[in-house]
């Protein structure tokens, strides 16, 4: 456990996503008081993408928890080496490359649908150039989403934000896992990652794991469960914050501090309709 200040929790985002993907969570932490970042993973190659959020958290105080979601796994395996400030690596439907390994030599290990639902795109910035991968339009929503209703996937077929070729070929130097306490969460019904590879990664890691029936974007289907894998990451490395008193998780703290008047008020209807839409906990 640690000591001290309660953890910064840092999310990062993985390929075809932006830091909006992680709203649902981050609702869910800041109600329970945590500091909370979601920096936009540059989705350029893991070298660069993991030397960028290593700089963002050089700017932070104090203990970190370090979540990752997708290819945002490999990104903080190599982005948490070395920092000692980093307590806590959760890893949601993600990649958890070993050194010498890639998305791609995982992906050849373990198949998955993403292997046909890819489009290559060629781009240039200024004297760099490379290619892109986007995800098919007709290939969100059953590869991608399909935990999702088909209009939402759809809108994430039309944000989507590319990766590079170069975020799955370029093979992992470090394991941050391999020094710093990990958790891991497995979707079962994960198109995009083989959910036999999230099981592999999380057992060769000793994560604390938890299997969730979900597509691959479960941050934004089961954010209830996904923010309870990171509150067990960020309980062991630092002590817990004042919780906010309002919102989805600060619903069972505000019935417990209600006063003598505010209490009466729990036998009306709406009193008991605040009860009875307390969340429900995924435990697996």
């Amino acid at each position: 456990m640690g000591s001290g200040a309660a953890p910064t929790i840092v999310l990062v985002h993985g390929a075809f996503a932006d830091g909006s993907s992680w709203n649902g969570v981050i609702e869910r932490l800041e109600h329970r008081g945590y500091k909370v970042m979601a920096p936009a993973n540059p989705l350029r190659g893991l070298y660069s993408d993991s030397t960028y959020i290593a700089s963002v958290l050089k700017s932070i105080k104090g203990p970190i928890v370090l979540a990752g979601h997708s290819y945002g796994g490999a990104v903080i395996s190599t982005a948490a080496a070395g920092n000692p400030q980093v307590k806590s690596l959760v890893y949601i439907s993600a990649l958890m490359p070993d050194v010498g390994e890639s998305g791609m030599s995982l992906a050849a290990r373990f198949p998955s649908a993403l292997a046909t639902a890819t489009n290559s795109v060629p781009y240039q910035t200024g004297d760099t150039s490379g290619t892109d991968l986007y995800l098919k339009r007709d290939k969100v929503h059953p590869v991608f989403a399909a935990c999702l209703p088909e209009s939402q996937a759809n809108r994430l077929a039309v944000t989507q934000r590319p990766a590079a070729t170069t975020a799955f070929s370029e093979k992992a130097k470090v394991a941050a896992w391999e020094d710093i306490p990990s958790w891991a969460l497995v979707g079962r019904q994960d198109m995009t990652i083989n959910p036999e590879q999230e099981r592999f990664q999380a057992k060769r890691a000793h994560s604390h794991t938890v299997e969730i029936d979900t597509c691959h974007v479960s941050l934004i289907a089961q954010p209830d469960a996904v923010a309870d894998l990171i509150l067990q990451g960020a309980a062991a490395a630092g002590p817990a914050p004042q919780p906010a008193q309002t919102g989805t998780d600060g619903r069972t703290q505000q019935t417990t501090m209600l006063g003598a008047a505010a209490a009466a008020v729990l036998t009306t209807g709406g009193g008991l309709f605040l009860l009875g839409r307390r969340q429900h906990r995924h435990r697996h």
